[in-house]
This record gives structure tokens, sequence and C-alpha cells, in this order.
């Protein structure tokens, strides 16, 4: 599934954080860019990217940069979904971690449910220590940076 990036093969995902192809951007800041999942799995799938080149979850650390960028992702894609799709009562946001991920560049997916089709639903559990989806609320709980010890 994962595959990993070449100078012959460059990172689709870089290439749309730059511009350099004709997909449409919902959002765009200097951290993070959003768009139409091409192969939607919802009534409405949208995925936000990092700007810069982060290969999967397995690359994030316990770090107030880290965290703090997948929260900014997860903000961004929460605004987006409810600001397009307010009538939806139901909201997912998650990632695919390896080796389940379909390409190498770090990429929240933001879906307004219901599943279309339904089966789909699948693509989206949490198969436990053997990775799956893990929702952005449970990696950002993974990531948290370490409070200092009080003095």
């Amino acid at each position: 599934m994962a595959g990993a990036t070449s100078p012959s093969q460059p990172c689709i995902f870089c290439q749309i954080a730059r511009g350099s192809t004709s997909t449409p951007l919902l959002h765009s800041d200097d951290k993070v860019v959003a768009f139409q999942d091409i192969k939607p799995s919802a009534l409405r799938h949208y995925l936000v990217i990092p700007v810069e080149h982060i290969p999967t979850v397995r690359d994030l650390q316990r770090r107030n940069e880290d965290y703090g960028l997948v929260s900014h992702m997860l903000n961004v894609g929460q605004t987006l979904l409810r600001r397009d799709v307010p009538q939806s009562n139901q909201y997912r946001f998650g990632f695919h971690q390896p080796p389940l991920n379909s390409v190498d560049h770090l990429h929240l997916h933001c879906l307004a449910l219901p599943f279309v089709p339904r089966w789909k639903h699948v693509k989206y559990l949490s198969l436990g220590s053997l990775g799956g989806f893990i929702e952005a609320e449970k990696l950002l709980e993974k990531i948290k940076p370490f409070s200092p010890i009080p003095s």
C-alpha cells in the first residue's frame, strides 16, 4: 500500500501543497492545505495535509511542534466540514497508520458521514496494535508533550 517516493516518483501531496497541480484547494496557509479526496468514502470527504513532507503518523513525536500541527490540521478540517455540511450530525477525523496508508505524506481524513457506499466504513476501523485508522483525538493524546515537572 504505502510506497516510498523517489526522485522519479515525487510525492503527489507535496506537489499539491506547492500548488504544482490543478487540485482546487479548500484551505491554504503556511502550515497546511486542504482539498477534496479524489475517491470519497463519505457524503463529504476532505484531506488536510501539512505543507512540510512528513511521511506518516509514526514520524510524529511528543513535541510541541507536532502536537500543534495535528491540532491545527484537525481545526481546519472541523471548520471546513461544519461550514460545508452543517446538516451532518456525525463527523469523523483521523489518520491511516502504516502499512494501511495509501500515500506516504501525513494526511487527515475529514469525513461527514454517512459512508458512501456504506461498506467503506471498513477502511476507517481501528485495528489496535496492528494499525488501521486512528482518530485524530487519540493521536493527539499519544503525541501530547509531557508536562514539565514543577520545581
